[in-house]
């Protein structure tokens, strides 16, 4: 096999500051080893579990009140494993253990709305609404929920609700008010915090009017409390229990805030499934497990340090933002966007990047793409010499998507590509700032994270497509669903086809040279024509380099025994699906792909359907093309591109 030539390797300076590189040492000091590299250390962390999480726990500085007496109590138990057995301590209270004038937000709306909180200020506001929430009657177990825009008060309210030991949800105020209360309503919240209103495309949007329906709809509810974002002056008296959030947050200052401390796996999440194949799933994650895992992942794999600024673009419908939020813990500055980030033009979070020099940058795949449709080159539009890293997630990025961010965007830099789930609330593979970035691959599984890729026998395999499986239990994996009392709802999802092995469902290659992870997709959408499996991301690839595409949707139809494959184009301005540009498509699939690749239908479609983390959901217009119902549109963030597929149907069964 010819050898790989990197995009990028750090600098030997780089690896010596990186807190990778800390934490070797820190594991050699502390077990007596000798690890030179991350590999060492990765085996090690995998076959030493209890020893590794043990090793991170001192690292990162995990506060509390009371030690464990051990790590993990049987790693057999799969699920169901125990973790940190004996110990107390606070999620917020770690993520508030900085008290001085450093920045802890900078807040921009699309509207250029601008606002700071210094982790002094970020404190004395959270005991407030501690206060508040402790003088309704709040007490640990209890759900408060947010349907709320990605501002600071969404974040200090979660921080407040979590102080007291309450469960936290959260959902974006862009999606309707049905899907919001498929998710919030299912968990019987107490509060719920929500807002006049908000900014998208450059345009107000009262979403008032929904926060009423969805809070009218959830006979649990004691207060629903109104942030004023929009400036629409909603009339509070129209929704029972409604109280502005200035007249609920306490006006008493210099408060202390009384964390409730409260064992490791005491639940601190509830979060939702993508709910496209029905209604959501409420996977409830520990306090512990999402700390640890968050900060092993921000601190040891991201190299986040109390002087840096990070970012993501996320709303908080999404993991990114619960993932984001635990930033607080090493001290740096998050910031935090809301609004549309192609506003106004599709540049504009670059020149954010500029402006408030951030370090750490993260997007999505289908950000990405968008800038290189679009022709933009960040890189000589605006100063981004303070950004040393970008992080990249939500669905895979081809090698071409890679090379544009080094040759577009900046040559120097670590580009952090990660993958994992809601499910987890972290990442089964990531970077490490030690190690060379290949185009198209993460460059690793992360540390404590047993990962696999298993064929359909269960064999573990490289360098062919398989199965992303993990093999031992992790802190962050659900304590367990919520109204699932039997645990059977939980071990389907993940446990039924490899017994006592994790399988996530993404469809993956670990390759034998570098050991790097390439995603081909979700397995669930994965081609079977004549049997051969083929991951929709390697049509997406090949189709979307072309310049006439703006995006792509390949789907698996049964037919006559067999399967062939649909590609639906959605297609740039001032082209038209000719013939030829039909038989281009075909032949860029056959020559860099394979002929199996080469689908046998294609037609243009107005747009493929997404999820509200911006997934292409396959399966959605698979259903419709077999006659299946697609039982939860509201999880869309588009749903009227289903009626085009709706309409084809005839077409497509002649």
């Amino acid at each position: 096999m010819a050898s790989k030539k990197p995009l990028w390797v750090p600098s030997e300076e780089r690896k010596k500051k990186a807190n990778m590189t800390r934490f070797i040492d820190h594991v050699n000091k502390k077990y007596g080893k000798n690890f030179a590299s991350y590999w060492e250390l990765y085996d090690w962390s995998v076959e030493e579990i209890p020893d590794f999480w043990a090793a991170v726990w001192d690292f990162v500085e995990i506060k509390a009140s009371q030690p464990y007496t051990r790590v993990v109590d049987d790693l057999k138990k799969f699920p169901g494993a125990r973790w940190f057995e004996g110990a107390r301590l606070n999620f917020a209270e770690n993520l508030l253990r900085y008290r001085d004038d450093r920045p802890a937000f900078k807040f921009v709306g699309e509207t250029q709305k601008t606002s700071q909180m210094t982790y002094a200020e970020l404190y004395d506001t959270v005991a407030r609404l501690a206060k508040s929430l402790r003088d309704l009657g709040i007490k640990p177990g209890d759900r408060v929920v947010a349907y709320m825009p990605n501002l600071m008060e969404t974040a200090i309210a979660m921080l407040a609700s979590t102080s007291i030991g309450a469960i936290w949800s959260s959902c974006a105020t862009d999606i309707g008010a049905q899907a919001a209360l498929d998710r919030l309503g299912q968990v019987e919240p107490r509060v719920m915090f929500t807002v006049d209103g908000y900014f998208y495309k450059g345009k107000t949007f009262r979403s008032f009017d929904n926060a009423i329906e969805v809070a009218k709809a959830i006979p649990s509810l004691e207060k629903v409390v109104v942030v004023e974002y929009a400036g629409t002056k909603p009339d509070l008296k129209t929704l029972p229990n409604a109280v502005s959030f200035e007249e609920f947050i306490s006006s008493k200052r210099g408060l202390e805030i009384e964390f409730e401390q409260l064992p490791f796996d005491h639940p601190v999440y509830i979060m939702f499934s993508s709910g496209t194949t029905g209604k959501p799933k409420c996977m409830v994650q520990g306090a512990g497990g999402i700390l640890i895992n968050h900060l092993k992942e921000l601190i040891i794999h991201t190299d986040l340090k109390r002087e840096d600024t990070i970012f993501y673009i996320t709303t908080c419908s999404w993991m990114m933002w619960n993932w984001l939020l635990s930033s607080l813990g090493a001290g740096a500055t998050v910031v935090l966007y809301d609004g549309n980030p192609m506003h106004p033009d599709p540049s504009a979070m670059w020149k954010l990047a500029q402006d408030l020099r951030i370090n750490i940058f993260g997007l999505s795949a289908s950000y990405v793409n968008a800038l290189r449709a679009q022709g933009v080159r960040p890189g000589s539009m605006y100063d981004l010499s303070a950004l040393t890293q970008i992080s990249q997630t939500g669905s895979p990025l081809s090698a071409e998507g890679f090379q544009y961010v080094y040759k577009e965007i900046k040559a120097d830099l670590h580009f952090n590509s990660i993958s994992g789930g809601t499910d987890i609330n972290g990442c089964f593979a990531i970077g490490s700032p030690i190690l060379p970035v290949y185009a198209g691959e993460l460059q690793s599984p992360a540390l404590g994270m047993k990962v696999k890729a298993y064929d359909e026998k269960g064999n573990h395999v490289w360098d062919q497509q398989a199965e992303l499986v993990c093999e031992a239990p992790a802190p962050s994996m659900p304590l367990y669903f919520w109204n699932d009392p039997d645990g059977s709802k939980y071990r389907a999802a993940y446990f039924e086809v490899y017994p006592g092995v994790w399988r996530h469902g993404d469809y993956i290659v670990m390759h034998s040279d570098t050991r790097g992870i390439t995603f081909y997709g979700r397995s669930d959408s994965v081609l079977k024509p004549s049997g051969v499996r083929i991951g929709t991301a390697e049509i997406y690839n090949v189709v979307e380099k072309l310049p006439e595409i703006a995006d792509s949707l390949a789907i698996g139809q049964s037919w006559q025994g067999d399967q062939r494959i649909i590609l639906f184009v959605k297609l740039n301005e001032g082209h038209t699906l000719t013939e030829d540009l039909k038989e281009k498509i075909r032949k860029a699939l056959r020559e860099q792909a394979s002929p199996r690749h080469v689908p046998a239908i294609i037609m243009e479609m107005p747009g493929a359907p997404y999820t509200l983390n911006m997934k292409k959901v396959e399966s959605a217009v698979t259903n419709i093309i077999h006659g299946r119902p697609v039982t939860n549109r509201d999880a869309l963030m588009n749903p009227e591109v289903l009626d085009y597929f709706e309409k084809i149907v005839p077409e497509l069964q002649k």
